[in-house]
């Protein structure tokens, strides 16, 4: 890497970080080497940093971005920031739309000796409204013993990550995270103020903190105390999972994606000590490498119809017909947080009911013309998939917001055996068009497909049941809901003569569900509303609900959450602000 007077890697960025880079740098950018030709072309967002670069101004750089976007939380903005092996001296400071990510084979092949995290300063230490960020497959080597912050909340990841000391999930405010997976951290993990927070197939020296609804799954050394004295779900191994996929340095320094197999059968801890674990390395040049203004659904979709992968880099893409995954195996990877808005009323995807497809690191933005599903994952007339399921990892959706949108539901599963891992399904409750009678929305998540399984299910705000499951042999481990803060009256949040929906509800003629660990929240902000049941499932020996938690916040006089389980349980108001299930 040199220093070069070529303004090429920052084409096309904004105006802000080009003056703030040249600012850095004097009269010459920093640059990247000329890639070699298997190298492709990842657009003006992506920053591929070699540890032959000069540290310090590489620090300028990354400065620059965080600066662009600590306090862009509805901003156009997308980032991702690509580690080649080796070890740098810098502090990664992570704003809004922006991924810190090693391109090792191992988490160990890239070191940053100082820091990455993600602080609340924008919002005086509030970390309630810190979103949209990540870190994955690299170690960090702190420079002092005070611990790194990862103070976030949802939409949020924490991946492939080896901390070498502590780390902190808050900065000194409020949070309500999240997510840490396949990580390892050699001291403690202290949750401090976060309400809730999955770990799944992680390791730690100790973990310190509590407060809602704190869930370990596949955890070594997870806390001992058990529910109710403390909020704690621990489920000792993880039954089935896809990591997800991720980039890496192949063959003669080309990129590629290794899409790590199906881990079957029962695991606890990281899956990267002692190396992988079979799986396939899937070279760039097997990928559209898309990028937003250039690429549109067509685009992508002659590509994917013959035979390619899709790689999304950073920004906003606009579509006006739904990108159609049709072909098993199909990996579709975001960078930066890609966002996908559906212009004309259709799906922004739609995944054929085949075998292992791996949807990754996307966001999906609902348009001002009302879609029916944001995202739709296989067809009607089904068939099995336990042997090659589809996985969804880090997939967000958002109903307003940035701007205004509507949609009938945003997620919608028929496929039998999906994964998913990390999904956070967003009706605004602020920003633009964040309005009762704008940002229409009736579901976040439906679930028509069997044997379903999914890690970290956060579901907010929707006008009628958050999530509504009518799949047999469903899965969840942690599940995260706030009801709409924003029902103009009881009347316009009822149905068939009952108050409001249930934050969760198992269809009545499932026989076989399990859930484990879940949080519902009242925030009765506009009006005197009452939901009759924060949960509603059957009455059937194969249902078996877990560790159920429901909070009433804040509202209205009057306002209440009346029963935690189908009729049964204490109501949460003014008089009584929390009541939860011990079984």
């Amino acid at each position: 890497m040199v220093a070069n007077c070529r303004n090429d890697r920052f084409s096309g960025r904004p105006a802000a970080l080009v003056a703030a880079a040249v600012l850095a740098f004097g009269s010459c950018l920093l640059l990247v080497t000329p890639a070699p030709a298997e190298e492709p072309d990842l657009g003006p967002n992506v920053l591929i940093l070699d540890p032959s670069m000069p540290s310090a101004e590489i620090q300028k750089t990354l400065n620059a971005v965080f600066h662009e976007q600590e306090h862009s939380q509805f901003g156009g903005g997308r980032h991702a920031y690509l580690f080649k092996p080796g070890t740098y001296d810098l502090d990664v400071n992570l704003g809004f739309y922006t991924q810190a990510l090693g391109l090792g084979t191992s988490p160990g092949d890239v070191v940053i000796r100082g820091s990455v995290h993600s602080e609340a300063d924008w919002m005086r230490g509030n970390a309630t409204c810190t979103f949209w960020r990540g870190a994955e497959n690299l170690t960090v080597q702190p420079t002092s013993p005070t611990p790194i912050n990862f103070a976030v909340s949802q939409g949020t990841s924490f991946r492939r990550v080896h901390v070498h000391g502590h780390l902190n999930l808050w900065d000194g405010g409020w949070s309500s995270g999240g997510f840490l997976a396949d990580s390892r951290v050699d001291g403690r993990v202290n949750s401090g103020t976060q309400q809730q927070w999955l770990s799944r197939n992680t390791e730690w020296r100790q973990w310190l903190g509590a407060n809602w609804n704190m869930v370990f799954v596949g955890a070594d050394n997870p806390p001992t105390e058990p529910w109710p004295g403390k909020p704690y779900t621990v489920i000792s191994e993880t039954p089935r999972i896809r990591e997800k996929p991720y980039m890496v340095q192949h063959g003669r320094g080309g990129l590629a994606v290794r899409v790590p197999a199906l881990v079957a059968s029962a695991s606890r801890g990281v899956s990267w000590s002692g190396g992988e674990k079979g799986g396939e390395t899937v070279s760039i040049e097997r990928f559209l490498v898309a990028q937003a203004g250039k690429d549109t659904a067509a685009t992508m979709n002659s590509a994917l119809a013959n035979g390619k992968h899709l790689l999304l880099t950073p920004g906003v893409y606009h579509l006006d017909e739904p990108i159609q995954v049709t072909r098993p195996g199909t990996v579709v990877l975001g960078l930066g947080i890609a966002t996908l808005v559906p212009d004309r009323g259709t799906p922004a995807m739609v995944i054929d009911d085949v075998d292992g497809a791996s949807i990754c690191g996307i966001m999906i933005d609902a348009g001002r013309q009302k879609s029916p599903v944001l995202l739709q994952v296989g067809r009607a007339g089904k068939a099995g998939h336990s042997t090659n399921p589809t996985l969804l990892a880090d997939v967000f959706c958002r109903v307003g917001g940035a701007s205004p949108g509507a949609a009938d539901a945003c997620l919608v599963i028929d496929s039998d055996d999906v994964i998913g891992d990390n999904l956070w399904i967003w009706r605004a409750d602020h920003g633009a068009g964040a309005k009762w009678d704008v940002n229409r929305a009736k579901n976040g998540l439906i679930v028509n497909g069997d044997d379903v399984t999914i890690y970290g299910l956060f579901v907010e705000h929707f006008q009628e049941y958050q999530t509504l499951w009518n799949g047999e042999n469903g899965r969840v481990f942690f599940y995260q809901c706030e009801l709409p803060y924003d029902a103009p009256t009881q009347e316009a949040w009822r149905h068939d003569g009952v108050n409001g929906y249930a934050a969760y509800k198992v269809a009545s003629g499932v026989t076989r569900h399990e859930a484990r660990g879940l949080g519902v929240y009242g925030v009765f902000l506009h009006s005197p509303t009452k939901s009759e049941n924060a949960i509603e499932a059957p009455e059937a020996p194969g249902v078996a609900i877990h560790h159920v938690i429901s909070v009433w916040i804040t509202g209205r006089p009057g306002t209440e959450i009346t029963h935690i389980r189908s009729g049964k349980g204490p109501a949460v108001n003014t008089s009584r602000r929390t009541a939860l299930t011990d079984d």
